[in-house]
Formats: structure tokens, sequence, C-alpha cells
């Protein structure tokens, strides 16, 4: 094969297999992180501590409690304040994060069967566990009409239709392709070093393309952050989706830097290497070639 052949061939298979890179990072997050029960819980336990969920837990459930304990509007606002502060303070103890795994769980195996099926409903999580506490707290210190409220499911929408329907298509493509995209991914870049007329610059071309495929997948989650946020209905906090879609999202913004510094890393040591080869072969090129040595004379 000419060289000139085998140098563009080598820069086409590079290049797919960085354009290829972030969707398998994706395809392999989706299924290996977010599809996997145990993962996901580790993933978002830290968001049972987090003060934006908190505030929107105990927002959901001083709602939830509020509508079904009928009082007249002098007793409302203060009923409502110590509510929401008695269920603000539930959130600092255990009682409070076993149920928010609970929850969290079972939102979890909701989710999973949404985008498996082809529902409408929106997914939701359920705070029933939280107001049974809280109940039982407010009932202890004795607030007034505490007794009388209903421990009914209330509950925080998680994913509108809107949403699920686009996260269902998008779920699908990449459990299909979640192992043959990565594994296409390694063996375009390998047969593109194993057809390059020059390794090094095809190890260079490959450790840029790595990086750039990071820096590609980082823009990805960047945007997708964007767009979660802004199409959230207005009921629900922003503050506390944008600390779920932060924590879920850990793992491929952990990918991302390894992936761009990898990459970069291999494109320097490839880089350091061809240019002290050059410097090696330049000086012996230039080097004054030895003076011939003078015979001695034969003496007489």
């Amino acid at each position: 094969m000419p060289r000139r052949v085998r140098s563009a061939l080598s820069a086409l298979l590079t290049a797919l297999a960085s354009l290829l890179a972030p969707l398998g990072a994706l395809a392999a997050w989706a299924t290996y992180e977010i599809g996997d029960t145990g993962r996901y819980e580790a993933a978002t336990a830290p968001l049972a501590a987090d003060p934006h969920v908190r505030n929107a837990i105990a927002d959901a459930v001083t709602a939830g409690i509020m509508r079904e304990i009928h009082v007249g509007p002098p007793l409302k606002g203060p009923l409502r304040a110590f509510t929401h502060d008695a269920v603000r303070s539930f959130t600092q103890t255990d009682a409070y994060r076993v149920a928010w795994t609970a929850a969290n769980r079972a939102a979890h195996d909701t989710v999973l069967r949404a985008v498996h099926d082809d529902g409408t409903a929106p997914v939701t999580l359920d705070v029933a566990p939280v107001t049974e506490r809280v109940k039982q707290r407010l009932v202890h210190d004795g607030v007034p009409f505490a007794h009388r409220i209903p421990v009914e499911h209330t509950e925080v929408v998680v994913l509108s239709p809107e949403n699920l329907d686009r996260l269902r298509k998008g779920y699908r493509v990449l459990e299909l392709t979640s192992f043959w995209l990565p594994s296409l991914t390694l063996a375009l870049a390998a047969a593109g070093l194993l057809v390059s007329a020059c390794r090094r610059r095809a190890v260079f071309a490959t450790g840029l393309g790595t990086a750039l495929g990071g820096a590609l997948l980082g823009i990805a989650v960047a945007v997708g952050r964007r767009v979660t946020l802004t199409d959230l209905p207005p009921d629900v906090s922003r503050a506390a989706a944008a600390s779920v879609y932060d924590a879920v999202t850990a793992t491929l913004r952990t990918v991302t830097w390894l992936l761009v510094v990898l990459g970069l890393s291999v494109a320097l040591v490839a880089w350091i290497t061809g240019f002290q080869d050059h410097q090696h072969r330049h000086s012996q090129e230039h080097q004054p070639a030895p003076a011939p040595q003078e015979r001695p004379q034969a003496q007489v």
C-alpha cells in the first residue's frame, strides 16, 4: 500500500475513533451506572445531605401537609412555618436518610420501567415515608392538628412526560450500543496505528483525538445540564435539580477529564520523542566528516 494512502487511511480511522469516543462513554455510563441500581444509589446517596434537595423535600412535604389541614388564616402562616422548620430539621436525621434511600430506590426502579415501557405518565418520587416521620415528630411535640395529618402519597415529579419521552429514545439507543460502540472505538484507534506509515505521528494524532473526544463529552454534559434545567416545570426547584444532575453525571465528568489528560499526555510524549529524534538526525547530518589520516613516510 502506498505511503500516502496509508497516511490518509490512518487519519480517517483516528478521526472516526475520536468522534465515537464520547458516544461510547455515554453508552457505557447509561447502561452500567444509571441502569445499575447499586451504582445509581451510590451516586445519589450524597444527595440526602444536599441543602437544595433537603429544601425541595421540605417544601413538597409541607405543601402536602398544608393541603390536608384546614385552619383559619391567622394560624395558617405560623403553622406552615413551624411545619416547614420541623420537616427541614427532620432531613438532618438518620431516619430521613433511610427514608431517602428507600424512596430513591423506588424512583430509580420506576424510571427504568418507564424508559423500557411506552407509558406517558410522569415519573415521581413518593415522599410519604418522610411525611409519616414528620407527623410522628409533630404529634410528639404537641403541635395542634398534627394527629389529623393524613399520610398519603405526596409525589415529587422527577421526570415530566416530555422529558421522559426524550430520555426513553436516547436511553434505548445508548443501551443497544453500550458494548459494541466502545469496542468499535478501540478497534478503529488500533487500526489507525497499525496502518500508519509513521507510527509516532499516528500516536500523536490519536492522543489529540482522544483529548478532543473528551472535550466533546464535556460539552455534551454541559449542554444537557442547561437543557434539563431550562425545561423544568415552574414548581420544581432548579437548584435541587442541578444537584441531582451533577451527582448523576459525576462519572461522565471524571471520564471527560481522564480522556483530555490522557490524550494530551500521549500526544505530548509523542511530540517530544519525535522532536528529539529529529534533533539527533539533524546533528548527525551536519557533523563534519573526520579528517583523513596522513600515512607515515617510509624511512630510506
